[in-house]
């Protein structure tokens, strides 16, 4: 029996999401029948590090898989593999990893970046790829800001109703308020976990830092008093990237 390791990038404004459901696209039963097919298997179950939301996009997105097969090497799986894939959705490494490799459960820190174009002008080329805010942007608000999401917090505040998980605690290891080229932001957050929804109403409540709706110093009274209606908005799932997965 193999384990085997991908680590895939996609475009997932066409799909409902990563989570395999009956009648709707979605990214884990593409690459599921995909792997069906390459491998002559009837049932394959790939494991992701963790569901992404309807229009969210991967640059590194990691899930495993058990196969019987022993016939397509390693080296070649990826390339394979592709050649079955919608082109919205690459497999940019495969490799085979010890039986005990959980894509979720032995992961240990995720990265997700949030893109803002800060420029007047929406895209025409990147607008489902980025979120546009034709007002200017107070960085610096932000940075100052987003510092105050690093450590141990319980994040109700930040997630979105439906939310499953038991606990809203989670540990951001690192938050940042990046100036890009072009006109636009990037806000990234590494963290053992994420709540539903969670970065994208981080993101909505630097916004509204940035534009002087919310001040500064205010995020940390919004983080203890755990009220929803009190941080941001949720912004559009078109400027949110799963950017790494580490173990």
């Amino acid at each position: 029996m193999r384990n085997i390791r991908l680590t895939i990038e996609y475009d997932g404004k066409d799909f409902n999401g990563w989570q395999k459901q009956p009648n709707k696209l979605n990214i884990q039963g593409e690459i599921e029948r995909a792997i069906e097919i390459l491998t002559g298997e009837e049932k394959i179950d790939l494991i992701a590090s963790g569901r992404t939301d309807a229009g969210v996009h991967a640059l590194g997105q990691v899930a495993n898989f058990k196969t019987n097969n022993e016939s397509i090497p390693i080296e070649k799986f990826a390339l394979a593999l592709n050649t079955k894939l919608k082109r919205s959705i690459r497999v940019i490494k495969a490799e085979e990893v010890d039986e005990r490799f959980h894509s979720r459960y032995t992961c240990k820190k995720k990265t997700y970046r949030y893109v803002i174009n800060n420029n007047e002008c929406e895209s025409a080329i990147y607008r489902n790829f980025e979120y546009h805010m034709p007002v200017k942007l107070d960085i610096k608000a932000m940075q100052k800001a987003v510092k105050y999401f690093e450590g141990e917090h319980d994040f109700k505040a930040f997630k979105a109703s439906g939310t499953s998980s038991k606990s809203s605690v989670r540990t951001i290891y690192l938050a940042e308020v990046k100036p890009a080229e072009n006109g636009r932001i990037h806000i990234e957050l590494t963290g053992n976990g994420f709540l539903y929804n969670m970065v994208r109403i981080i993101a909505g409540t630097l916004v509204d830092v940035g534009m002087g709706k919310i001040k500064a110093e205010d995020v940390k009274d919004i983080i203890e008093k755990g009220e929803r209606a009190n941080a941001g908005k949720t912004l559009s799932p078109s400027g949110l990237f799963l950017l790494k997965v580490e173990y």
